[in-house]
C-alpha cells in the first residue's frame, strides 16, 4: 500500500493549499492515477479520515513533539498527520507498519532531515499506550478536539441544542458515513433492488423504518452496477427522502424544486408522482442542470423539466405551482462527515447565509398557488439558518399558515418545523419547515 499512502499525502497536501472539495480532488486524482481498486480504497480512507480528524491528529502531535506546531514543515505534517491516523483509527494496520511507510514517506518526499523526527514521534506514541491528555482542557475544548470540530461549533451545537443533542451529533459527524438509496418504484420493488444489488455481490437490506429506503453496505463501484444503469435507485440519503415525503407530491400536480441540483429530491417526488404531472427541477448552473437531466433519463422520469434559474430572482415564465420545494444553499453543517472539510471553515463565511436564504424563500413562495405548499429546507444544524429563518419568514407573512405535515416516519416532530439529527435516524442532519398559502 505504499503507493496509496503517497497518494494521499500528495493528495492531502493539495487540499491545504486550495479551495477544492475532497470529493472532487480524489476524483481527479485517481483519474491520473495507476492505483488498483484496493489501493484506491485505501488511499481515499486515509484521505478522508485524516481531513476528518484533523484537529484531534494535530493535538496529539503538539503533545508528542519538542519542536512548536507552526515551525514543522507542512509536508512532515501530513506525513505524521497520516502515519497517526493509521496507529489510532486503522485497525487493520499494524503499527510498525504505518511507523515504517511513514518514514519511507520522508524519503519519496525528499524530506531526509525529518525522518528521524517522524520516526521518533510516532514511536513514541505507541510506546506511551496512545494515550491523550485532556489536561486543563475546558468542556468545549476537548469535545472540539475529541471529536474534531471547531470550538466555534461544539460551543454553537451545546448552545443551541443542548449538551446531550450535540454530543450526539459530534459522535455521528465522525467515521464512515452510511450510504441509503431511494428504491425506483416505477421500475422494481424494494426486493426486486435488494435481489440484483445481491446477484452483483452488493450488500443492501430495507432500511426498517422507512418504506422504499435501502441501506447500502458494501458498495463498490455502484455507477457500474446493472441496477444503477437500469435505473432502479438513485443514492439519497434518509433525511433527503423525509424532506420529499415532507411536501408530499401527488399525481398530476406542479411542482417547482428550485434549487435542485444533482436531482436526488426531484427524482423521489417524480417517482411520488408515479411519473404523471409536472416537475420543474432547476438551478444556477447549467452544467448542474446537465446532471438532474441524465438522472432523469436513466430513471425513466419523463415528467422532470430540468432548466436553468436563478432561485434569488423571480422568473415570471415559471407556472404557479401546487407545491415548492426551497431548499436552499447552507453550510451544510448536517452532512460535515460526508464533507469533513465543511467543518474548518470560519464561522464568519456563514454569516450572510441567512439573509441569502431568506431571499430565495420570498422568491420561491409567489410560485405557490392559493392552497398550495412551500416547504423550506436545509442539511444544516443552525437555528440562524433553520429555526430563525422559517420563523421571521411565518411573522412576515399572514398569507401562509405554518401547518404540520404528516410524515411516515416514527418520532418526527409533531411541529411545522423539523430539525432531524444523524443520531437519531442514521441520516444526515436536516432541516424542513412547512407552510400553506392561505390566501
Amino acid at each position: 500500500m505504499a503507493d496509496a499512502r503517497l497518494a494521499a499525502v500528495k493528495m492531502l497536501l493539495k487540499m491545504e493549499n486550495s479551495d477544492s472539495y475532497s470529493n472532487i480532488l480524489l476524483d481527479s486524482a485517481f483519474n491520473s492515477s495507476e492505483l488498483s481498486e484496493r489501493e484506491k480504497a485505501f488511499a481515499a480512507a486515509l484521505f478522508y479520515g485524516v481531513i476528518e480528524r484533523r484537529l484531534t491528529l494535530d493535538y496529539v502531535i503538539q503533545q508528542n513533539s519538542r519542536l512548536p506546531f507552526e515551525k514543522l514543515d507542512s509536508a512532515a505534517v501530513a506525513i505524521l498527520r497520516a502515519g497517526l491516523y493509521q496507529i489510532m483509527f486503522m485497525e487493520s494496520v499494524p503499527d510498525s507498519a504505518a511507523v515504517n511507510e511513514s518514514v519511507k514517506l520522508c524519503k519519496k518526499l525528499r524530506l531526509f532531515g525529518a525522518q528521524g523526527f517522524v520516526n521518533g514521534l510516532l514511536r513514541s506514541f505507541i510506546r506511551n499506550g496512545k494515550k491523550i491528555s485532556w489536561l486543563g482542557l475546558s468542556v468545549p475544548e476537548r469535545l472540539s478536539i475529541e471529536y474534531s470540530c471547531p470550538q466555534w461549533l461544539t460551543e454553537k451545537w451545546t448552545e443551541e441544542y443542548g449538551t446531550e443533542k450535540a454530543v450526539a451529533a459530534l459522535k455521528a459527524s465522525v467515521g464512515k458515513p452510511p450510504v441509503y438509496a431511494r428504491v425506483n418504484t416505477l421500475k422494481c420493488t424494494a426486493d426486486d433492488l435488494i435481489k440484483q444489488l445481491a446477484d452483483e455481490g452488493i450488500s443492501a437490506e430495507k432500511y426498517p423504518r422507512l418504506e422504499n429506503c435501502v441501506k447500502l453496505n458494501k458498495t463498490g463501484d455502484l455507477e457500474k452496477s446493472r441496477a444503477f444503469r437500469r435505473g432502479m435507485f438513485h443514492i439519497q440519503d434518509i433525511s433527503s427522502q423525509l424532506c420529499c415525503l415532507t411536501l408530499r407530491p401527488v399525481v398530476n400536480e406542479t411542482v417547482l424544486d428550485v434549487c435542485a441540483a444533482p436531482g436526488g429530491k426531484s427524482f423521489t417526488m417524480a417517482q411520488l408522482m408515479g411519473n404523471n404531472g409536472r416537475v420543474i427541477s432547476m438551478d444556477l448552473h447549467d452544467m448542474r442542470v446537465g446532471l438532474i437531466e441524465d438522472g432523469a433519463a436513466r430513471l425513466g422520469l419523463r415528467i422532470i423539466d430540468a432548466r436553468q434559474n436563478d432561485a434569488l430572482v423571480y422568473n415570471a415564465e415559471l407556472p404557479a405551482a401546487d407545491r415548492v420545494l426551497c431548499d436552499v444553499p447552507c453550510s451544510g453543517l448536517g452532512v460535515i462527515r460526508r464533507k469533513p472539510e465543511i467543518k474548518y471553515k470560519d464561522a464568519a463565511e456563514f454569516a450572510e447565509l441567512p439573509q441569502i436564504q431568506r431571499e430565495i424563500l420570498e422568491t420561491s413562495a409567489r410560485y405557490v398557488k392559493a392552497g398550495g405548499t412551500l416547504v423550506y429546507s436545509t442539511c444544516t444544524l443552525s437555528r440562524a439558518e433553520n429555526d430563525e429563518v422559517a420563523d421571521d419568514f411565518a411573522s412576515s407573512h399572514p398569507e401562509f399558515a405554518p401547518i404540520v405535515q404528516p410524515v411516515p416516519y416514527q418520532g418526527a416532530e409533531n411541529s411545522f418545523k423539523r430539525t432531524y439529527f444523524p443520531d437519531e435516524n442514521g441520516g444526515d442532519g436536516f432541516f424542513t419547515a412547512s407552510f400553506r398559502r392561505i390566501k
